[in-house]
């Protein structure tokens, strides 16, 4: 009787079995010998990737006191060391506004300039530095035709976009 054929084809269960068996996940000399980490809930089952960062209430006071100084949320993550989303939630719990990149008006021409010789409103607003919706908003309201779809979209001359 020919058994070959009952294998050829196995089952999800069986191929996840094999998989997992091949790439070692079974054997016993990769396991760890240091004791499992337990706490009141139960034995850890992994570790996180990385660790997380709490900041003291002393420390939120000085975040807060620095981003009214005028330091960006990226700054401010590299400071104290935590995502850039955690500083805004910070900031949001103490109810300050975030401001949504901030734009120097005295640089609308230069941003305009560069617009108008076909960079994205991103490439722009790393240019002058700011946000790239914040230098979307400043363009618009000084009369420049926004591209739809970034570099996609028609070439406009500047002198027909741009009032002095």
């Amino acid at each position: 009787m020919d058994r070959r054929r009952e294998f050829e084809n196995p089952c999800p269960h069986l191929k996840t079995l094999s998989l997992r068996r091949s790439r070692g996940l079974y054997n016993q000399d990769q396991h760890s010998s240091e004791p499992t980490v337990s706490d009141s809930r139960g034995r850890v089952v992994r570790s996180l990737g990385m660790a997380q960062t709490l900041l003291r209430p002393e420390q939120v006071d000085d975040l807060v006191a620095q981003y009214g100084r005028g330091a960006t949320l990226v700054e401010l993550a590299s400071v104290f060391g935590v995502n850039r989303r955690t500083v805004a939630t910070h900031l949001t719990r103490r109810e300050v506004t975030i401001s949504r990149g901030r734009f120097d008006p005295s640089r609308i021409h230069e941003a305009a300039d560069l617009y108008l010789s076909g960079l994205t409103l991103v490439e722009v607003g790393v240019k002058v530095g700011a946000g790239h919706q914040a230098v979307r908003r400043a363009l618009a309201s000084h009369g420049v035709v926004i591209r739809p779809g970034g570099r996609c979209g028609s070439r406009i001359t500047a002198s027909t976009a741009v009032g002095g």
